[in-house]
């Protein structure tokens, strides 16, 4: 039998779509044929990044796949899935999220705040670095359509 590891995020500890049943770690889930990605069946991605757009939340789970598998570019769905393990994916997300924001710092003139909390990731100033970064973005639009009149 095939197995697959993938990744898979939720925002609760529980199964989505309606179901409410709590998700267990070594459990394994099964849904009857026919098996079709984001029609019917358990889903999960190779890549955690492709796993990430279809995120609703930060736990990230490690869930083996097996039985009868669909697979696409970014996402697999299996007639069969078990939660290996699961992580509060928070921090590395926005430690990711800071790393490429820091790649392209250098490409405008962002507020101070904004690039200590980048740089840092100090939560302390992490909804002050928030409120400057979309003040001056909005700033940077308004900018740029009073321009085109």
């Amino acid at each position: 039998m095939t197995e697959i590891l993938t990744y898979w995020f939720a925002k609760e500890p529980k199964l989505p779509n309606g179901d409410g049943r709590p998700v267990i770690i070594g459990e394994t889930l099964k849904v009857e044929p026919p098996i079709k990605c984001c029609v019917r069946g358990l889903h999960g991605s190779i890549h955690p990044f492709d796993a990430l757009q279809y995120a609703p939340g930060p736990l990230l789970y490690r869930t083996r796949h097996s039985g009868m598998i669909d697979r696409q570019e970014d996402k697999l769905c299996s007639s069969e899935r078990a939660a290996i393990a699961v992580i509060d994916a928070t921090a590395v997300l926005r430690l990711h999220a800071r790393k490429q924001a820091l790649s392209v710092l250098h490409m405008w003139t962002a507020p101070e705040v904004v690039k200590i909390y980048i740089e840092t990731g100090d939560e302390n100033i992490r909804d002050a670095a928030w409120a400057a970064a979309w003040a001056a973005a909005w700033e940077m639009f308004k900018e740029t359509v009073e321009a085109a009149f």
